[in-house]
């Protein structure tokens, strides 16, 4: 046999084992690719996100208030300070309405036309000093019409009445005694002192929050009062969740601008695991998060009834007396993971530790990480620093030897352990 012959059964089988390799080759990738498709979430791409533990709930708003009435009640109100506006203590916030106003007013405006027409015709006066006066009138009418807030339209109002009343009283000292527009001067004065006679002005009491909103309730809803409420006595009052109080015409009220509370019932587990004096956050209607203090708590029948007290926005709660809002317990942001991910281990000194299997370009790691918040689908985690590691029974080696999470690595999914 010649040596040619010889080599043909060695380079068959080399052929063999070339095609057996190249065989288990492209099955382990038809594999893998069919693994990938059935189980594509495989693999997560940690990114930063947040997690928070929250609750809605229904409140009632109590607040420190105190409502202010004159003698004049009936004859009904004419906002000196807007709604909401703050005020300090003895200014005025609004006016009664005098008896027989809507005549009065209307004789006085009548009375305006007549004296303005004869100053028109009267040459003795000083035209300067008028035409002065004239301009300012025009320029407050000119700036009044662009205006839709009904409060600083009144204001303009005012200001033009007294510009006018300033000119008419220049006129009439200028005009002789008993002359035609000294008359029309002296009767419109009378008229005035009359209507400023007869207007009950009202004054706060003491600093703080404007409201002309008045429920009733303002006595009974107060934070003395938070040992006898309960969720019975709440549900009493019948309040409707969300109803803006309506505005009265006989009285208003002043707020104390400080702070003001929020009485609710909860039944969930953290709330039953509350504390006065835990800081919690508060998410209105408006989508507005203020910060909060839980100031009471007591066992209430299957419940907790939690009074938190804040100290913003207390200006947009001025309309309402029962509220939809969100308890949020607490919130951590930070690299965001879901829970499928950790693998539940112990620590060399027997501690209860956590850690993930990173992916970069097929090699994996097992990597030890700090959990530092979790609810039922997601964790917030972070690397464990080296004093951390240590108090968890790790020596110097092992430290050196660990590796850490950083953004947008690549973790897997229910792995294997």
């Amino acid at each position: 046999m010649s040596k040619t012959e010889n080599n043909k059964p060695k380079k068959n089988i080399k052929k063999i084992l070339i095609f057996i390799i190249v065989l288990i080759v492209l099955i382990y990738f038809i594999y893998a690719i069919i693994e990938l498709v059935k189980q594509p979430t495989d693999i997560f791409v940690i990114e930063n996100g947040g997690l928070s533990e929250e609750e809605s709930a229904v409140g009632y708003i109590i607040r420190k208030e105190t409502v202010v009435q004159g003698n004049n009640y009936k004859n009904g109100i004419m906002q000196i300070k807007k709604e909401g506006e703050k005020v300090a203590k003895g200014e005025s916030i609004f006016r009664y309405y005098s008896n027989n106003e809507e005549s009065l007013v209307k004789k006085i405006e009548e009375l305006d036309v007549k004296i303005q027409e004869a100053m028109e015709q009267d040459n003795s006066l000083p035209l300067s000093d008028m035409k002065i006066l004239d301009n300012q009138i025009q320029q407050k009418l000119l700036e009044a019409s662009n205006l839709n807030d009904i409060q600083k339209i009144e204001e303009y109002r005012k200001d033009i009445s007294n510009l006018v009343t300033k000119k008419a009283k220049i006129a009439g000292d200028l005009s002789p005694a008993g002359s035609y527009i000294r008359k029309l001067i002296e009767e419109r004065s009378s008229y005035e002192t009359t209507l400023n006679s007869g207007s009950e002005y009202i004054q706060a009491p003491e600093s703080g929050i404007v409201s002309y909103r008045v429920d009733g309730l303002e006595s009974t809803l107060t934070p003395d009062s938070f040992s006898t409420l309960n969720k019975k006595f709440l549900d009493g009052l019948n309040l409707k969740t969300g109803e803006i109080i309506a505005t009265s015409d006989e009285n208003g009220k002043i707020i104390d601008n400080f702070e003001g509370y929020i009485a609710t019932n909860l039944q969930s587990e953290k709330a039953n695991q509350a504390n006065v004096g835990d800081n919690v956050t508060l998410r209105l209607s408006n989508s507005a998060e203020i910060p909060a203090t839980i100031e009471y708590i007591i066992q209430d029948e299957d419940s907790k009834l939690i009074i938190f007290k804040i100290t913003n926005d207390l200006e947009q709660l001025a309309n309402y007396r029962k509220i939809t809002f969100d308890v949020i317990w607490w919130s951590y942001n930070g690299l965001k993971v879901p829970n499928s991910s950790l693998i539940k281990e112990t620590s060399k000194n027997g501690k209860e530790i956590y850690s993930i299997i990173r992916n970069r370009m097929g090699y994996t790691d097992k990597i030890i990480v700090k959990v530092l918040k979790q609810n039922n689908s997601y964790s917030i985690i972070t690397n464990y620093t080296k004093q951390e590691f240590e108090e968890l029974g790790y020596n110097e080696d092992d430290i050196k030897a660990m590796k850490e999470i950083v953004l947008y690595d690549e973790i897997v999914l229910k792995p294997k352990v």
